[in-house]
């Protein structure tokens, strides 16, 4: 994995594995907002969204409204920001889906993170005033980013290349069983184009077998019914076979449907795919850790 963190050589984690794992850190920070940005690393990148919240706050400010505080909660699940009153949660980042983390190496305040929003995919700048700990929060992301991708090694994210191959199959499995339904059909309509044009052949007196056959002497199968008994070449009736049960369904080959995710390491919801996709592509670009030098206006002292 691409991952830069470019200052874990000269410092330790500041947190145990246990505390990020099963637990989480919080942290009493104000909010400055966030920003759409258009890449999802860079210095620069991120040197513009400060300078231009810490503009939006100080107007804010000048009409007498206060910087809203926020308490921050890290552990390998994400960066929760939730209302420092009400602890009602304004974002929910998910750690795969933060890209860049930078703080400010002068006054230990400002920091900031980008992260790719769920839903629009935009990649967002989140910038905070940490009140001199902007470092040590840095860290503790970096920290639960790479515990909660030792996790995802750990679980689903070891096989995504065989859990896609097995949708492949799976995939192959259903439009084989299309088909088969189609063929079905045209032997149905050969059938009927058949006893239409033969009309009655019976000799008289005699009735029809039942059930009838097709033009290849098969028995009509109804994936509805239970299977009917099939005669034998000596004449006598073989004893029938199972019934399909309607709870169970099969394949073409009379196999049940595998489902790699119910038989494999847990359970999973119906889109794990997609998921194990995202936090794979996430994970693999790395959180790349920077300090920087914020203070770059005398707007800074003011806000």
């Amino acid at each position: 994995m691409n991952r830069a963190f470019s200052r874990k050589k000269d410092k330790t984690w500041m947190h145990s594995p246990e505390a990020l794992s099963k637990h989480f850190i919080p942290y009493t920070v104000k909010f400055l907002g966030n920003s759409e940005v258009e890449q999802p690393k860079g210095t620069e990148i991120v040197k513009d969204a400060v300078r231009k919240l810490k503009f939006a706050r100080h107007i804010k400010k000048s009409e007498g409204q206060k910087t809203p505080k926020v308490e921050l909660q890290i552990s390998i699940y994400g960066v929760k920001i939730l209302d420092a009153k009400t602890k009602e949660i304004l974002h929910n980042c998910q750690l795969h889906r933060i890209s860049f983390c930078a703080d400010d190496k002068t006054d230990k305040k400002i920091f900031t993170f980008i992260c790719k929003d769920a839903e629009s995919n935009k990649h967002m700048c989140y910038v905070f005033d940490s009140e001199k700990c902007a470092e040590e929060i840095t860290l503790t992301i970096g920290q639960a980013f790479d515990l909660a991708y030792k996790k995802f090694l750990e679980t689903g994210g070891k096989d995504v290349e065989t859990r896609k191959q097995i949708a492949s199959l799976q995939k192959r499995i259903q439009e084989l069983e299309t088909e088969n339904i189609e063929l079905k059909k045209k032997v149905q309509e050969m059938e009927i184009n058949f006893r239409v044009t033969q009309g009655p052949s019976s000799p008289r007196g005699m009735t029809p077998c039942s059930p009838s056959t097709d033009l290849f002497d098969m028995v009509p199968f109804s994936p509805a019914s239970p299977l009917l008994p099939t005669p034998s070449s000596n004449g006598t009736e073989l004893p029938p076979l199972p019934v399909r049960s309607s709870e169970i369904r099969r394949d073409i080959f009379g196999a049940e449907p595998f489902d790699p995710f119910i038989s494999g390491g847990g359970d999973f919801p119906p889109d794990i795919q997609s998921k194990l996709d995202e936090m794979q592509e996430g994970f693999k670009m790395g959180l790349t850790l920077e300090g920087t030098v914020f203070s770059l206006d005398p707007l800074d002292s003011r806000c």
